[in-house]
Order: structure tokens, then C-alpha cells, then sequence
């Protein structure tokens, strides 16, 4: 699976799953070039997940939720995962946006 259709699996899972107010996915798999997860077709990804549903949940609670969502795609399609999982309360757009 090439990174544009990881990143709409991505998108489709935790968007299904969590309804976010928010969601943004970055391919960073350039940054591990020559890694064992790049090797083995596994691309790297980072998230920022804002939605309700992280109200009152811990930290680790949240990373759960996404880890479900993404499910089978965390063992083939995703080897590296780095998350922001935010209350609507918690997340402070950057001043302009």
C-alpha cells in the first residue's frame, strides 16, 4: 500500500471510530529510511486526534482508542505511530488558524 492510501485508511478508521473535530496525519517515513520497519513496508505516522470522546480518559486510554480504531493496519500498514490525542477543551488552535 503506497503512503497516500495508508494515510486514507488512517483518516477512514480513527474518522469512523472517533468522529473528530480534528484530524491531521503526517507521513514521516522519509525520516527512517534504511529503518527495519521502513524496510519491511511499514510506514511511519504522526496524528493529531482532537475529539470529544477523549473527555475524562487518561493519556493511555486515549492512545487504546486509537490503537483499536487502526486495528489490523498497526500490524501491516503502520509500523511507527506517534500521537496527539486531545480534548476539544485541551487543544488551542495556533494563533491565526
Amino acid at each position: 500500500m503506497n503512503p497516500p492510501s495508508r494515510i486514507a485508511l488512517i483518516r477512514e478508521r480513527l474518522s469512523h471510530a472517533l468522529a473528530p473535530l480534528k484530524l491531521e496525519i503526517s507521513d514521516e517515513s522519509h525520516k527512517h529510511l534504511g529503518h527495519a520497519g521502513a524496510r519491511g513496508g511499514g510506514g511511519h505516522f504522526s496524528v493529531l486526534v482532537v475529539a470529544p470522546e477523549f473527555a475524562g480518559k487518561t493519556l493511555l486510554e486515549r492512545h487504546r482508542l486509537i490503537y483499536e480504531a487502526l486495528g489490523d493496519a498497526m500490524q501491516r500498514e503502520i509500523h511507527a505511530l506517534s500521537i496527539k490525542a486531545l480534548t476539544p477543551a485541551e487543544h488551542q488552535p495556533e494563533e491565526g488558524h
